[in-house]
């Protein structure tokens, strides 16, 4: 069978291109296994793990364990659909992610986890969807996406998992009531493997379990899209950003020798770039270390996105942006906007959390059609933008 980059997981850069580089294997034999398997009971030292990084079988508190430290397990020889995962968790880490990884396919995956530093707060858990080898979690927050729990401490706790079709639903302890329910899965893969992951923190599974379920209707819950939402965008490929003045427009002539590919922004009005381009994994230099965070960034990459608006006179319009992680804003040339609004640059604690609200910019528009063009830099945590026009102007 065809080698295919398969692990898609929230891990560093390093470890990330490491298990990306991993052959994905038995996805033919998989569907006539969960074809025929009910439920499906795997130990932790069951050859059917695929290992990666730091994982291994071990007995934990009487118990024979999976262990995962900046490590996966991912279940070979099967595939899933619509399904319900249930597997116990202990962990003594104070701070950590750990979760269920599903839906694997290629450079595509859903992922939800846990994060024992934040039990109790908002965003305890978290699910988001895996892109082009890229995580979306700036990009896809609040409800259906994070969500308050409180996560034990070194003692052992059930989760559930239950996928039908585009939804998704964790149980964390209490199996009668949804710790999340996630409405509207975010990567649009049907099919593909399960396994645990754990980007750091000492974490041990045991007693897991797969049951399949009929395949449900694939029904999408999306959002409204809000009234002045700017829809309909073209891309470029990406580019060196270390090697481009992100404060210069493009020169006529460089638009032109462009290959630009159209794109139409999705409920709410998100513009979510992984889904068009790989995802770059910069060495963030400003991650631990504030002080650091106006030096270039190595590995970071720049997308431009360009749109037209239609006026129908000179006016200035307020028009709203959020964005990740960097941007620079150009309308007919001029530059009006540059900002940056990635994780940890604002102050030590800043998540980078893409709202339309994040910023505004007043266009000085001229009767007629005015290009607006983007220049989107990442560094992390989803590579996007939105953009909405304010419904009056001046």
């Amino acid at each position: 069978m065809m080698t295919r980059r398969r692990m898609l997981c929230l891990l560093s850069s390093t470890a990330l291109a490491a298990w990306l580089a991993a052959a994905q294997t038995g996805l033919s034999k998989s569907k006539s296994d969960s074809q025929t398997a009910q439920t499906l009971s795997v130990p932790a030292d069951s050859p059917r793990w695929e290992l990666q990084g730091q994982a291994k079988a071990a007995d934990y508190q009487g118990r024979k364990s999976l262990f995962l430290d900046g490590g996966a397990a991912t279940l070979k020889d099967f595939e899933m659909r619509d399904s319900v995962v249930d597997v116990d968790v202990a962990t003594p880490a104070s701070r950590g992610f750990f979760g269920i990884q599903f839906r694997i396919a290629g450079d595509n995956a859903e992922w939800i986890y846990l994060r024992q530093h934040k039990s109790g707060y908002p965003d305890a858990m978290q699910y988001t969807p895996v892109l082009n080898t890229g995580l979306n979690w700036q990009i896809y927050n609040g409800p259906g996406f994070t969500g308050a729990i409180d996560i034990p401490k070194d003692v052992w706790f059930h989760l559930r998992l239950v996928v039908v079709g585009a939804q998704a639903k964790l149980y964390v302890k209490d199996m009668d009531k949804p710790a999340l329910v996630m409405n509207d899965l975010k990567s649009g893969v049907q099919r593909g493997q399960v396994g645990l992951a754990v980007l750091t923190g000492a974490t041990y599974f045991s007693n897991f379990e797969i049951r399949t379920t009929p395949d449900a209707p694939w029904e999408r819950h999306l959002p409204p899209m809000p009234p002045g939402t700017l829809t309909k965008w073209s891309l470029s490929p990406v580019y060196d950003a270390l090697a481009r003045n992100l404060e210069r427009p493009l020169a006529p002539s460089e638009s032109e020798a462009i290959r630009w590919q159209d794109v139409e922004a999705e409920p709410p009005g998100f513009v979510v770039i992984y889904r068009y381009r790989e995802a770059p994994h910069p060495r963030v230099t400003f991650a631990n270390d504030f002080s650091k965070r106006l030096e270039p960034q190595p590995g970071m990459k720049v997308v431009y996105a360009r749109t037209v608006i239609n006026s129908d006179r000179d006016q200035s319009k307020k028009l709203y942006i959020g964005y990740s992680d960097d941007v620079s804003l150009f309308l007919n040339g001029k530059i009006l906007f540059r900002g940056r609004s990635a994780q940890n640059f604002r102050d030590p604690g800043f998540l980078g959390i893409v709202n339309p609200e994040n910023d505004a910019v007043y266009l000085p528009l001229k009767k007629g059609s005015n290009e607006l063009v983007l220049a989107l830099s990442e560094l992390g945590g989803g590579w996007g933008f939105i953009c909405r026009l304010a419904d009056t102007g001046n």
